[in-house]
């Protein structure tokens, strides 16, 4: 039998990378809300560098800023196919170490609010997402809200100012890469 080649080698790998970050991400979610659960009065937050953050539990049955709050069914739907379409559709085509490490932020993100969804009071598909991390002027949110976001961020890096590909091909030639 031949050797694998070099190519599939490193696809294989990068889809590693991709779900090794989507899993270490959904762990760290997983436990800082079990700590936040544990530790945190949702009547008492915690103001930490000098109250520039503060720790204030809340369970949100909606989406970002509380938005949807009686849409919990619809948004656990969304986020099982965005889920599926991820691991289905965007791993698969991965070729470029960027795009494993923005996809697997992604897939931290959304499995860690996801299990929350499935898996947290008052029942499946019901379940509100424990956000617990106040910013100023801000929403309250989660780990899992931070890989989200970092994952927009360098999915826009990778896109608009890269021009990289998902399949790992230069969209454009930048004037500072012509051969001349």
């Amino acid at each position: 039998m031949d050797a694998p080649s070099t190519k599939a080698v490193d696809v294989r790998r990068l889809r590693l990378l991709c779900i090794g970050i989507g899993v270490v991400g959904y762990v760290v979610d997983l436990a800082t809300k079990n700590l936040a659960l544990a530790n945190l009065d949702p009547q008492h937050p915690i103001p930490l560098l000098g109250g520039l953050v503060n720790l204030q539990l809340i369970r949100n049955p909606g989406a970002a800023f509380s938005m949807g709050e009686n849409l919990t069914v619809v948004l656990s739907a969304v986020a099982l196919a965005a889920l599926v379409a991820v691991l289905g559709w965007v791993v698969p085509r991965i070729r470029h170490v960027g795009w494993a490490v923005a996809i697997g932020l992604l897939l931290a993100g959304i499995t860690g609010n996801l299990s929350d969804r499935l898996f947290r009071e008052p029942g499946p598909f019901r379940g509100h997402v424990v956000d617990f991390i106040q910013l100023p002027h801000f929403a309250i949110v989660n780990v899992a809200d931070i890989f989200i976001t970092s994952a927009a961020v360098l999915v826009i890096w990778l896109s608009m100012i890269t021009q990289v590909s998902l399949g790992g091909v230069r969209l454009k030639e930048r004037p500072d890469t012509d051969d001349e």
